[in-house]
């Protein structure tokens, strides 16, 4: 009898030990923001939540997009927060997101419902905010350059080697900057207008907030970026302005989803539902990110740029976020674009 109880036992232990990283309280985490909040968001949720250990890596959302359609087979990730909700759709309709009705739901702005139920309740939006540029005033002063307020402002000569923009590949801003002017334009016209705009890059980033750091720190004299990371750099006293464009322009909501075949679902949804309260999202200003949260009771920063003065597009986030059209929009970008690039 004693042999058979320490069998058991060695068993138990045994089978213990295999379980998945769940057990051990791990959650694998790939956050598509600025680092900033990326890391308050982390010790955060390890403060409310001390028995779990987050894994967190800082990745732009086209990044995420291809670093989970590569680990489809065997992901390695949990869940992914923020980034723009393209490559959230993109992924969803290619069935690497897991379907999640978050009990918050109700909670939600409108515009973040819609996100949820046009995937399929396989992503849902987090914040909001409406694409632009900053620019450092005190070069625009020196230089004597004139005020850019349009879309088109921006081709003048004068602008040569000035201006910053993200790579569409990698970056999630810089694809919805892309799929907002093939809507303000049409395709052909949108890519006459970004050959032209080549003129005036010098440099296509990675990230899609890095153009108007540049600009803050007077490396360039614009950015090309969502404006509330413009606004960001306000706040911390550069000598940066904020402009949306006259002709209009698109936005991005930030989105979430649980990756399908995730270790630590329960620890996944247990940090979706979290990161949908008004508390998390209030707390977002405290990290310089001045977006427009999801759930209608959160705090709105003063500085959040509101759509209510914005012109924007009814910008199209089920055709632009479907991969096929994605995947035509960046080839065409690569070629007549990317292959020109200074």
């Amino acid at each position: 009898m004693k042999k058979k109880t320490l069998s058991l036992m060695l068993f138990a232990g045994t089978a213990l030990a295999s379980l998945p990283a769940q057990a051990a309280g791990e959650l694998n985490l790939i956050c598509s923001a600025d680092v900033v909040i990326c890391e308050q968001m982390k010790g955060d949720f390890e403060k409310a939540h001390s028995d779990i250990k987050v894994n967190m890596v800082r990745l732009s959302s086209g990044e995420t997009y291809a670093k989970v359609r590569a680990e489809a087979r065997n992901p390695k990730t949990d869940i992914w927060w923020a980034g723009t909700g393209d490559p959230h759709l993109q992924a969803a309709s290619e069935d690497l997101t897991l379907e999640y009705k978050s009990p918050k739901l109700d909670e939600l702005q409108d515009w973040a419902k819609s996100q949820a139920e046009s995937s399929g309740f396989r992503t849902v939006g987090v914040y909001a905010g409406a694409l632009g540029w900053g620019y450092n005033t005190e070069i625009f002063k020196s230089k004597g350059y004139k005020e850019p307020v349009c879309w088109a402002d921006l081709l003048a000569p004068e602008l040569k080697g000035e201006i910053q923009i993200a790579n569409p590949n990698s970056s999630g801003t810089a694809y919805t900057a892309l799929a907002s002017l093939v809507q303000i334009m049409g395709e052909d016209q949108a890519f006459d207008y970004l050959k032209k705009l080549n003129d005036n890059i010098s440099q296509y980033t990675k990230s899609g907030s890095a153009p108007v750091k540049a600009a803050a720190r007077g490396e360039t004299a614009l950015g090309i970026v969502f404006v509330h990371d413009a606004v960001a750099q306000t706040s911390e006293g550069f000598p940066v302005k904020s402009i949306t464009p006259c002709e209009g322009t698109g936005y991005e909501i930030g989105s979430m989803s649980i990756i399908k075949g995730a270790r630590n679902l329960d620890n996944a949804k247990l940090l979706y539902d979290w990161a949908l309260t008004p508390e998390v999202q209030s707390r977002m200003k405290d990290a310089k990110s001045f977006q427009l949260p999801s759930n209608k009771s959160a705090e709105i920063p003063k500085e959040a740029p509101r759509f209510e003065d914005i012109k924007l597009i009814d910008y199209d986030f089920k055709t632009y976020g479907d991969p096929a059209k994605r995947k035509a929009l960046l080839e065409r970008w690569d070629r007549e674009v990317g292959g020109i690039a200074n």
